[in-house]
C-alpha cells in the first residue's frame, strides 16, 4: 500500500511516524487496516496508538506491506526469526523460510543475518514480505570491523540508518544493558546469551566505557523517526537458564527500558520491549506484571519463555508452554523458538515446526484473553468434527495438509476416509457416534419417571 499520505520531504526528509499521527487525532490509512484485520474499530487503534500500548512497525520504505498492529487490544501476534549465519545458509534459502514463515502465520519476521551477503539477504527479504521485518542493527556493524572493540557509535548510527533506508520496519537495539549492570551476571550460570548483549559487554569492559547505543540514545531517535522505524528495546541481559530467571540484572536492564521507553515517545518513535527466553511456570505472571509496570504499558515482545531447560531439540515445545502462559497475561508478541534453538541454524522444516508451535500458543492466549474469533474458530471445528465433516475439519485446521494425512494414512479405502469414525475408535467404540444414537426422548421421559419415584408422598 501506499505510504505517500504520511511522509513530508522538505530537504530534510522527515516523516510523519504513526505515533505523531494518533496524537494528533489522526486515523491514518495504516490504522484502518489494523482496524479492518484487528475485527474493532479504527478510532480504538488510534487511541492506542497514541497511548503507546500498540504499535503499527510501518517503514515508509517498505512498500510491499500490509500493515498489522502489536499491543494489548489486538490478538497475539508471532515473530518468525530467519537469516543466514557465517557458516551456512543462503539467499534463496532465506527468502524461502521467509515464505514458509508467511504460510503457516507468522506475524512478523527478523532477518537476523550475519556474515556474507547480508545487505543483498536483506533486500531480498524486504522485496518479498507483506509482513514487517526487523533486524539487530549491530550484528552488520559488527561486519564491517575486525574485533568486536573497534566499534564506534558512528558506526552503529551509519548501520542503523542504512537499515532504516532499506524499510525495515523495527530494529533491536540493545540500549539498556549498562556498564554498572554487568556485575550483576557474574555469577550467572549461562552469563549473558543474547548476542547483542554479550558484544556490547566486551565492547564496555574493554573501553570501560558506557553502551554507545545508550550514549547515543537520542541519534537513534532521530533516524527512527525520520523512517517511522519502530524500536524494539532489546533485553541483552536476559537469562539464558532457568537458574538466572528473574534475577538483578534482568529487572535492573528492564528498568532502563523504562525510561528509554519515555524518551522514545518524548519523540513520537514507537516501541516495544523484548523479554526474557528461560523462566519457570510460576514466574511467568510477574515477569509480564513487572514489565507492564516498569514499562507503562508498552507492548512486550517474549522469546518465548522457555519453562525447561533439559529438552534441546524440543524446545519449540518447551517455550510454547511459556508463550501460551505470557500471552494469556499480556504479552503482545512471541518470538518463535525452532526445535534447533541452542543447537543450530534452522532450516525451513523447523521454521515450520516452530510456527505451527506459537500459531498453537498464540491462539491458545487469544482465547483465555476473551477474544470471539478465536472462540468461534475453535467452535466451529468442534461442530465439523462432531459431524464427521472431514473436510471442514480441515479446511478450519491449523495445518491442514498435515491433519489431512495424518486421518488419511492408515485408511486405505477411500470409502474410510469420509466414513462416520477414524481409526482410532472405528465405528463400534466411537463416543461421538455413540453418542448421536442415544434416545433422547426415551432418555427424558426414564429421568423424570425416576424423579417422581423419589418424591415424597405429601402427608
Amino acid at each position: 500500500m501506499s505510504n505517500e499520505h504520511r511522509t513530508q520531504f522538505d530537504g530534510s526528509e522527515r516523516c510523519v511516524t504513526q505515533m505523531h499521527l494518533a496524537r494528533a487525532g489522526t486515523v491514518s490509512a495504516e490504522m484502518r487496516r489494523v482496524a479492518e484485520r484487528e475485527g474493532t474499530d479504527a478510532e480504538r487503534i488510534r487511541a492506542e496508538v497514541a497511548r503507546g500500548r500498540m504499535i503499527i512497525p510501518a517503514n515508509i520504505h517498505h512498500r510491499a506491506l500490509d500493515p498489522m498492529a502489536i499491543g494489548l487490544k489486538a490478538r497475539v501476534k508471532i515473530n518468525a526469526n530467519i537469516g543466514n549465519s557465517p557458516t551456512s545458509s543462503s539467499l534463496d534459502e532465506e527468502v524461502a523460510k521467509l515464505q514458509v514463515a508467511e504460510r503457516y502465520g507468522a506475524d512478523t519476521v527478523m532477518d537476523l543475518s550475519t556474515g556474507k551477503r547480508i545487505d543483498a539477504t536483506r533486500e531480498a527479504i524486504i522485496a518479498a514480505a507483506s509482513v514487517p521485518i526487523g533486524t539487530v542493527p549491530i550484528y552488520q556493524a559488527l561486519e564491517r570491523v575486525k574485533h568486536i572493540e573497534d566499534l564506534t557509535a558512528d558506526i552503529l548510527l551509519e548501520t542503523i540508518e542504512h537499515q532504516a533506508r532499506q524499510g525495515v520496519d523495527y530494529m533491536t537495539i540493545h540500549a539498556g544493558a549498562l556498564l554498572e549492570h554487568l556485575p550483576l551476571c557474574r555469577h550467572r550460570v549461562t552469563g549473558i546469551v543474547s548476542r547483542g548483549g554479550g558484544i556490547l559487554a566486551r565492547w564496555m569492559v574493554h573501553h570501560m566505557r558506557e553502551n554507545p547505543l545508550y550514549e547515543a540514545f537520542d541519534e537513534i531517535l532521530a533516524i527512527c523517526a525520520a523512517h517511522d522505524v519502530s524500536i524494539s528495546l532489546g533485553d541483552g541481559l536476559r537469562p539464558g537458564s532457568i537458574a538466572d530467571a528473574s534475577d538483578a540484572a534482568q529487572f535492573a536492564e528492564l528498568a532502563t527500558l523504562g525510561e528509554l521507553t519515555q524518551r522514545a515517545w518524548e519523540r513520537d518513535v514507537q516501541v516495544m520491549i523484548e523479554g526474557p527466553g528461560h523462566i519457570p511456570l510460576h514466574q511467568l505472571e510477574m515477569n509480564v506484571r513487572r514489565q507492564q509496570e516498569l514499562c507503562h504499558e508498552a507492548p512486550f515482545y517474549t522469546l518465548g519463555p522457555l519453562v525447561t531447560d533439559i529438552a534441546p531439540g524440543y524446545d519449540h515445545i518447551t517455550s510454547a508452554i511459556g508463550a501460551a502462559i505470557v500471552g494469556w497475561h499480556g504479552t503482545s508478541m512471541l518470538c518463535y523458538v525452532t526445535p534447533k534453538e541452542h543447537l543450530g541454524l534452522p532450516d525451513a522444516d523447523d521454521v515450520k515446526q516452530g510456527m505451527i508451535a506459537y500459531r498453537i500458543a498464540a491462539h491458545a492466549a487469544d482465547l483465555a484473553r476473551g477474544d470471539r474469533r478465536a472462540a468461534r474458530w475453535d467452535r466451529e471445528l468442534s461442530e465439523a468434527r462432531f459431524a464427521f465433516d472431514w473436510r471442514r475439519q480441515f479446511e478450519l485446521a491449523l495445518d491442514p495438509d498435515t491433519a489431512r494425512s495424518m486421518h488419511d494414512e492408515s485408511l486405505a479405502d477411500d470409502y474410510f476416509k469420509s466414513a462416520e469414525f477414524c481409526s482410532m475408535c472405528g465405528p463400534k467404540y466411537c463416543p461421538m457416534h455413540n453418542f448421536r444414537d442415544l434416545d433422547w426422548e426415551a432418555l427424558r421421559e426414564a429421568v423424570e419417571a425416576r424423579k417422581e419415584q423419589r418424591e415424597p408422598v405429601a402427608g
